[in-house]
């Protein structure tokens, strides 16, 4: 089992903290070299730096002119017991443990360079890739990342695999496999995948099979490269030559290859993915779907994505949509004011006038927005703002106003945020204030 106190694999650098609402890439070239687990050929393969909008892509450096492979479930096409990307020499394949890895980081932008058409093994989890880009420095370098967000729940069955996908403000996953096997038989692992999640509960989980198809696959011309040093095997009585890293690490190394397939997306998942019995050609028919009936994240935010950041509720969640995002700098929202406010009730009956302090709030609000997108899991976080500077309210706001809710980041500290924020009714400033922000465990 995994002995570091942070939950990685021993030996490994620990987490870094990143700006991860801006792309990231890794900071120099590293590299790992094995054999790969089905076609058994030696492979060397690098990790590079890749400017911002880039993605993720493969090059087969040994073959002469070749374009750049993207990890793109577009060229994906259909192959037993692995992932596989494009076709014929060229060919990508068993790609889903290099996958996992730069997926569980969340790493936008890299070029993964291969001399062979298959990545090494290695141990087979992915804990040698996430060592690797650990060790090569990931960094934030500017520029928005890409989210696939699902807006409706959408089902895919291929063969015994069978997929929900659920709306969901972060990646949750949810799989259960089923083997008659009595160290498998039914096991189930569900949870929130971040990068600290994803090193230390999934990369370490290696690939397994079974004696009894040992001689079939190898007929086939798969497994090549297997052996009990890099695959937990198993017999009738048990697991051969090696200890379970968990007592359920058949079920985490299927959640760790969802991760790696679900890269193809192209972007970062915002959903929740429920897996029976997944396979790597079962997955791919979600990504597919999923990139069908999802979209890029739009520069527009309805109120029902705010309830899935802001953790206010009525009467008191005062922002009605977000306009425009440019992550870590600037924000602006919009609130529209009627007379059906619960506080004009009770704040100057019969000549109602909107309260500055919830003008304030409002502004609070669409910063708290603007900070918790950059949580990775935001249900477990809040935003108490620590200080208001410079509040001047230039005119009264009434029924029938819509507040526009600009604020700009001034300055960014870890978990700190000191921000200028400006409420515009028709073109003109009704209030203004400087807030110093800080995010918080709940």
């Amino acid at each position: 089992m995994i002995a570091r106190a942070d939950g990685l694999h021993p030996g490994a650098p620990a987490l870094p903290t990143l700006n991860r609402s801006a792309r990231i890439s890794i900071a120099r070239e590293t590299e790992v070299s094995g054999v790969g687990l089905h076609l058994g050929q030696p492979c060397r393969l690098v990790f590079q730096p890749a400017p911002p909008g880039t993605g993720v892509q493969f090059r087969r450096v040994d073959l002469p002119d070749s374009a750049p492979i993207p990890a793109r479930v577009q060229i994906a096409v259909e192959a037993e017991r692995r992932t596989q990307l494009g076709t014929g020499v060229a060919a990508l394949h068993t790609v889903e443990h290099v996958l996992a890895a730069v997926g569980g980081l969340q790493i936008d932008d890299l070029i993964i360079a291969m001399d062979g058409p298959e990545p090494p093994i290695m141990d087979g989890s992915a804990v040698p890739f996430l060592e690797a880009l650990l060790e090569a420095g990931l960094v934030s370098h500017g520029g928005r990342p890409d989210w696939l967000v699902l807006r409706k729940s959408i089902r895919v069955v291929d063969g015994e695999s069978v997929y929900e996908a659920h709306p969901s403000n972060g990646f949750d996953l949810d799989v259960t496999i089923e083997f008659p096997h009595p160290l498998i038989a039914r096991q189930q692992w569900t949870h929130r995948i971040t990068p600290g999640v994803f090193s230390g509960e999934l990369a370490a989980a290696r690939t397994f099979g079974f004696v009894h198809e040992v001689d079939a696959l190898r007929a086939k011309g798969l497994i090549q490269g297997a052996s009990t040093a890099n695959a937990v095997v198993l017999d009738e009585h048990g697991v051969v030559d090696t200890t379970l890293r968990w007592s359920d690490e058949f079920v985490r190394h299927k959640a760790l290859d969802c991760v790696g397939d679900l890269v193809l997306a192209g972007a970062r998942l915002r959903a929740r993915i429920v897996a029976h019995k997944p396979s790597h050609r079962g997955t791919v028919a979600l990504v597919r779907a999923l990139v069908q009936h999802a979209a890029l994240e739009p520069a527009v935010y309805t109120v029902e994505d705010i309830l899935q950041v802001l953790p206010h509720r009525y009467p008191f969640l005062l922002v009605d949509r977000i306009l425009e995002i440019e992550e870590g700098k600037r924000i602006v929202g919009l609130k529209n004011v009627t007379i059906n406010e619960p506080f004009f009730q009770g704040h100057f009956p019969g000549h109602p006038i909107m309260p500055g302090v919830l003008i304030i709030e409002a502004m609070a609000q669409v910063g708290g927005m603007l900070l918790m997108r950059t949580i990775d899991d935001p249900s477990s976080k809040v935003v108490y703002f620590m200080s208001l500077d410079n509040v001047k309210f230039r005119r009264p706001v009434k029924p029938g106003d819509q507040l526009r809710l600009e604020l700009d980041v001034l300055q960014m500290r870890g978990t700190m945020c000191k921000m200028k924020g400006t409420a515009y009714v028709d073109g003109q400033v009704v209030t203004e204030a400087e807030m110093m922000a800080m995010v918080r465990d709940r």
